[in-house]
């Protein structure tokens, strides 16, 4: 394949994976705290004294909070595909920059273009990737900083502009989600650069990494110092909060990222076999660069495992350096599978592309006796899910058995894109509560439509989101504060009600009715008690 049909094939599949569907989902929990705060932004003019649900949110750094109260006021706050596209957007960014900086560490054009592939179409990356979460846009921004940082050790000229370049990348990765990628990604790439690339010309480039320094501190602390100069007492205590989390909250055992690879979702075997050093290490092109991707990617796991507090999309760094150490697996795979004479060398293989075969030929005649009647009103895009499913399934078990690995691997990465156009149109066939009931519905009726509505003692952002408007809290560490209005309605779940009917003995409570924004069905496992709760209108005797 020539140059510019690597960059065709990685356009499309960037654009189907990351821009396809993007309203599809219902709004989670993150982005639903990300979401309120950009609205509160755009309503309520907070741009640097950042809220959620009215009171001060300083978690977080606010550059993607600016950059989808942008997006929310270019294409509307009831677009849901607007809001995430900036994510997209800087998903896109790092990916194009993942395969420029591939192919310059390894000198392989095809190794580049793989690791690309890999990278956009792994589980928790598209997740991410397609997701108005924080965490892509920190990573994202990190890899500007990284790419210009390997420029700045290894061109020979333009050394201040890179570092300048450099440094916004990181200040500005630090403006997304604080240190969390200078610790989960460049770090690491660091400590792989230093190890074996050597990186002996960074004693030559004391001047320019200065000015990394100097414009990453101030590109990532500005929006700090503003806080403390106008709130301190407020960011003191949340930045308090946050510390002691990583110490106490979610705490997991230091292998609980042991089975990391599996995030990388369909590309799971290949992964787990590119870590087998001893076997890969004389079989692959580019030995170095192979060391290199591994020593990256065991670093990012090790630090991540040392903090006690671990989530699994925390991982989510560690998929980038992993996607390139996949790639010289996939490409010596490419290149060899025909002349591989062991058994046991080609199981994984067999295993790997059989499995993604049979799924899609199995799912194509299986999935309506799943589905059933749940398909009524989505004949046309289970149609074309099933079709594209059953072609590219016949497809990758056609190329495995003729050795053709190529291919195999390139629709591979074409019925992920098949699932991202034509499945997620039927997601309603699997999230479907038939109490749903929203608040922003409920408070167009008449008993609800003129109260001014205040949670209990806890507030769930996607109910605040729903509302489009914040919903204050009334009670917080047992100190009830009722607000001025002589009529009011109060949002409380069904574990507080006892404690609300203690406090609100004196008043007049009438229920007006119920509010679930589950979109899973009661008892099902997805269906979350926070997402429920009764309105009571409460009026003053």
């Amino acid at each position: 394949m020539r140059k510019y049909q690597y960059f065709i094939l990685l356009a499309f599949t960037c654009l189907t994976v990351y821009f396809s569907n993007l309203n599809m989902l219902p709004v989670n929990i993150m982005e639903a705290r990300n979401f309120i705060t950009a609205r509160e932004m755009v309503d309520d003019g907070n741009w640097l004294l950042t809220t959620l649900n009215g009171e001060p949110r300083y978690e977080k750094p606010p550059l993607p909070t600016w950059l989808t109260a942008i997006s929310g006021m270019v294409f509307g706050f009831d677009n849901q595909a607007g809001l995430r596209l900036p994510a997209s957007l800087i998903t896109v960014v790092l990916l194009l920059l993942f395969y420029k900086l591939s192919e310059r560490i390894t000198k392989d054009m095809e190794v580049g273009l793989i690791a690309s592939l890999v990278l956009a179409t792994s589980f928790y990356m598209v997740f991410a990737g397609r997701n108005g979460q924080w965490d892509i846009f920190t990573h994202g921004f990190m890899m500007i900083g990284i790419y210009f940082l390997y420029k700045l050790f290894t061109q020979k000229t333009k050394h201040y502009s890179f570092a300048l370049l450099a440094g916004l990348g990181i200040g500005a990765s630090f403006m997304s989600k604080g240190p969390v990628s200078f610790y989960a990604l460049l770090l690491p790439f660091l400590i792989a650069y230093g190890l074996v690339l050597k990186g002996k010309e960074i004693r030559n480039r004391i001047g320019p990494l200065l000015v990394v320094l100097f414009v990453s501190v101030i590109v990532s602390g500005w929006w700090y110092g503003y806080v403390y100069w106008k709130d301190a007492e407020h960011l003191l205590a949340i930045t308090g909060e946050e510390t002691e989390n990583w110490t106490s909250y979610n705490i997991r055992p230091f292998y609980y990222y042991w089975s990391f690879f599996t995030q990388s979702g369909i590309w799971t075997i290949p992964a787990f076999i590119s870590l087998l050093y001893p076997y890969l290490k004389d079989r692959v092109t580019n030995k170095k660069a192979y060391t290199f991707s591994l020593l990256w990617t065991v670093a990012s796991v090790v630090l991540l495992s040392i903090i006690p507090e671990k989530k699994s999309r925390y991982l989510l760094p560690v998929l980038i350096p992993l996607a390139l150490n996949i790639s010289f697996y996939i490409q010596y795979l490419i290149h060899n599978f025909k002349d591989i004479r062991s058994t046991l060398e080609k199981i994984p293989v067999y295993l790997h592309f059989g499995l993604v075969g049979l799924i899609g030929i199995i799912f194509s005649f299986g999935g309506y006796l799943y589905l059933q009647e749940k398909v009524d009103g989505f004949w046309v895009w289970y149609c074309l899910l099933a079709i594209a499913l059953l072609g590219f399934g016949i497809f990758i078990l056609k190329n495995l058995f003729q050795k053709n690995i190529r291919w195999a691997f390139y629709y591979t990465v074409l019925f992920v894109c098949s699932i991202l156009i034509f499945g997620l149109p039927m997601t309603n066939t699997l999230l479907h509560n038939e109490n749903y009931q929203s608040i922003s519905a409920l408070k167009e009726t008449a008993p609800v439509k003129d109260l001014n509505i205040y949670e209990y003692n806890e507030f769930s952002p996607e109910i605040v989101w729903n509302y489009k408007a914040p919903t204050p809290v009334l009670k917080s560490k047992e100190k009830l504060e009722l607000p001025s209005e002589e009529t009011f309605g109060v949002l409380v779940r069904d574990q507080a009600l006892e404690n609300f009917e203690q406090d609100f003995q004196g008043f007049s409570v009438k229920k007006l009715g119920e509010v679930d924004m589950n979109s899973a069905s009661p008892g099902s496992r997805s269906h979350r008690k926070r997402l429920v709760r009764t309105l009571y209108k409460i009026s003053r005797k």
